[in-house]
């Protein structure tokens, strides 16, 4: 029989790549993680890309929510809540476990659970412990599904501020001086835990800054300017994790660089300076988020002074197993540089400092979303 005169079926047009922006979390992070969320919602092309955006709450239950990028905004100095923009108080989001399986299903209590559709990669912008940490990234291998960003032994060697340090000593890198107080220590002898932090201060001078050594965005950290402020350091610094650090004050300019995975590599972006703030004692969150102190893109650094930085940016990319992105925190100091920490899911809104250096270098918001996207689809879901 000829099936010349027989109606063609249409073309179905390809499947457009789904990616799913999860963000919120359990850990202080939370709000700036969702400002964070309604930046990158709004920067991916819609053309290209289907778009799932998942809130975690601060209780750790997944909900989907709205896609509403400008209902995650900082609004009357405050940050946004994932119930802010969760389509629903009831049940939440699962994914399955299986690599097999990518399908993404809404769970309602005494209702039969509701297909979203599968995702080809998630865009995790949670920061701080149960995000940023490894805990998400080991979820995501086990379920087999690209996300942006470092793997598990990155991700949680970029969280802990005293095993970065290790890492990067081991590679040559310099750092400053820093002591740890660990929970046992604190537990089964709080004098002598209060005496190291003091024996280290008569070694290093005052003053000192006392933070938790597994979270970010500033947050718990306390300028310590003689031992009558400690107590009340460490117990800010403990409300946040019960390990802290101790660090003596570095005298010099604080220079970031970001980092970025080419088709090719990493490559480094054009630093910047951060400015003491005017009205904070150093760069805390308030002076960061709240009052977004700005920085000096690109940094007045002399040729030699760029290339070095940019060089210690990616070593340091390199050292802790990073992918994706970084962005790599400096002091210039009368010594050369010295690196203060790492950031593997670095504050990502238009104003932060990293895409504000890829801009600057060259590289605008839109396309920054898109290249770390696009790195993540090609790299293979085996342990990293």
């Amino acid at each position: 029989m000829s099936t010349e005169n027989l109606p063609q079926s249409p073309e179905q047009p390809p499947r457009k790549p789904r990616v799913a922006v999860v963000f919120g979390g359990r850990s202080s992070e939370h709000g700036i993680s969702v400002v964070t969320a309604g930046a990158v919602l709004k920067a991916i092309d819609r053309t290209k890309y289907d778009v799932l955006p998942i809130g975690i709450t601060r209780e750790g239950r997944w909900a989907l929510t709205a896609d509403e990028p400008d209902r995650m905004a900082i609004a009357d100095r405050r940050t946004p809540e994932v119930e802010d923009v969760a389509e629903s108080g009831e049940g939440g989001v699962v994914l399955p476990l299986d690599p097999g399986n990518r399908e993404v299903v809404v769970s309602e209590p005494g209702s039969v659970p509701k297909a979203l559709g599968e995702v080809d990669v998630v865009f995790p912008v949670l920061h701080g412990p149960y995000g940023e940490d490894g805990t998400l990234q080991g979820l995501l291998e086990l379920s087999g599904v690209p996300y942006v960003g470092s793997g598990v032994l990155a991700s949680a060697v970029g969280q802990d501020k005293e095993y970065m340090k290790r890492v990067f000593t081991s590679f040559g890198l310099k750092v400053g001086p820093y002591v740890v107080i660990r929970p046992r220590e604190w537990e089964r002898d709080e004098a002598a835990a209060r005496k190291k932090i003091v024996d280290f201060a008569g070694e290093h001078g005052w003053p000192l800054f006392v933070k938790p050594a597994r979270a970010g965005s500033s947050i718990g950290i306390t300028k310590v300017d003689d031992i009558a402020g400690l107590g009340e350091a460490i117990a800010e610094a403990q409300r946040h994790d019960p390990k802290i650090l101790v660090e003596a004050a570095l005298r010099g300019r604080e220079i970031e660089c970001g980092v970025l995975e080419f088709e090719d590599g990493p490559r480094a972006s054009v630093p910047a300076e951060i400015p003491p703030p005017q009205e904070h004692a150093y760069y805390d969150f308030e002076a960061k988020y709240i009052d977004s102190t700005p920085g000096i893109v690109p940094a007045p650094l002399t040729g030699e002074e760029t290339a070095e930085v940019q060089r210690l940016a990616v070593q340091a990319f390199e050292a802790a197993s990073c992918e994706g992105l970084v962005r790599a925190d400096f002091f210039l100091t009368d010594e050369g540089f010295v690196i203060n920490e790492i950031n593997t899911l670095p504050g990502f809104t238009p104003i932060s400092m990293y895409p504000q250096m890829w801009q600057a270098t060259g590289v605008a918001y839109p396309e920054l979303v898109d290249r770390l996207i696009q790195a993540a689809l090609r790299r293979s879901t085996g342990l990293r």
